[in-house]
């Protein structure tokens, strides 16, 4: 069960999966302010433009982004001292082992594969954001990285 509010940033360049992530949301009992990013840039400045309570309680990180990867981001937020508190989800269509060992390795929280089924979005979602709230800034053991339907 998931009380309180979010504040909950979105880093996707795909407009269509951002919709959906932003319906799904709209469908859950979640209360929670949602901003969207296009591009890894964009992110970094955008969280290096805000103050520590001004930063998202949980990124929702793509991989595949022009300009700066979700990887590259995934690394400099992490080696930030400010900005590696904020817990980061990724979501991606990945599905490679390798590609989510290294995320894992780099500090990323939870993995999510992107579903193509819109209650499937809504539970992984729903799913992640009560871990993060459980875990906060605790990254769970590597067989309970990723999230499923």
């Amino acid at each position: 069960m998931i009380d309180g509010y979010y504040d909950i940033l979105l880093a996707d360049d795909d407009p269509d999966d951002c919709m959906f992530f932003k319906d799904a949301l709209d469908e859950l009992a979640v209360v929670a302010a949602f901003t969207t990013v296009n591009n890894g840039v964009e992110l970094i400045n955008f969280l290096e433009s805000k103050t520590i309570d001004q930063f998202p309680d949980v990124l929702f990180l793509d991989l595949n982004m022009p300009r700066k990867s979700g990887l590259e981001c995934l690394s400099e937020l992490k080696q930030n001292k400010t900005l590696k508190q904020i817990p980061v989800i990724i979501f991606s269509t990945s599905s490679n082992p390798e590609v989510m060992d290294l995320l894992y390795d780099k500090g990323a929280q939870y993995y999510i594969r992107k579903p193509a089924d819109f209650a499937n979005l809504k539970s992984v979602i729903y799913k992640a954001l009560c871990l993060s709230n459980q875990n906060r800034m605790l990254q769970p053991p590597k067989e309970s990285f990723v999230i499923q339907p």
